[in-house]
């Protein structure tokens, strides 16, 4: 019986960096064409799915060998579970009854420029009132939803990419 050949690490790499790249510009159409503003939980969301195009990216470039790619997988994973910890805490939000979301914040930039990093990242995943605010949705589910899901299939897809045993 012939088994499945999977593409080669370094393939799956230049895929999985192909959609992290399709995703931001998705992103971007949706803030400058569709007019949606993103939040500053979506900023946070963009960051992660950046570094994971990007571990993915230096991945496909360099071709690494057995404990590379494990060295890879691990980045892309750590950079997935980040977007999954932000995303999930945006659906929850989204999820709140409307008594009990929070109110709105002061801005991301006016956050960073008056207090110091860890109160403002502090302040920002507390979350606030126009994170909670759904204004798109695909089958009935939230962007954040979205972004969620494509972070767990790629960050899985990402380690088991990295750890599997295969040529360059």
């Amino acid at each position: 019986m012939n088994s499945v050949q999977l593409p080669s690490r370094r393939a799956l790499n230049v895929l999985g960096f192909g959609v992290c790249a399709a995703l931001m510009a998705f992103a971007l159409y949706a803030q400058h064409v569709l007019g949606l503003e993103p939040c500053p939980l979506c900023i946070f969301q963009r960051i992660a799915m950046i570094a994971l195009g990007l571990v993915l990216l230096v991945a496909a470039l360099h071709g690494p060998g057995r404990t590379g790619g494990i060295v890879y997988g691990v980045l892309a994973g750590l950079c997935a579970l980040a977007g999954i910890v932000i995303a999930g805490r945006h659906v929850w939000l989204q999820s709140l009854p409307p008594d009990r979301v929070p109110s709105c914040g002061p801005g991301l930039g006016y956050l960073f420029d008056n207090f110091p990093l860890g109160e403002a990242l502090k302040q920002v995943f507390s979350g606030s009132g126009e994170c909670a605010k759904v204004d798109w949705t695909l089958l009935g589910q939230s962007m954040p939803f979205w972004v969620l899901v494509c972070f767990v299939v790629l960050g899985i897809s990402a380690v088991a990419n990295g750890w599997r045993h295969t040529p360059r």
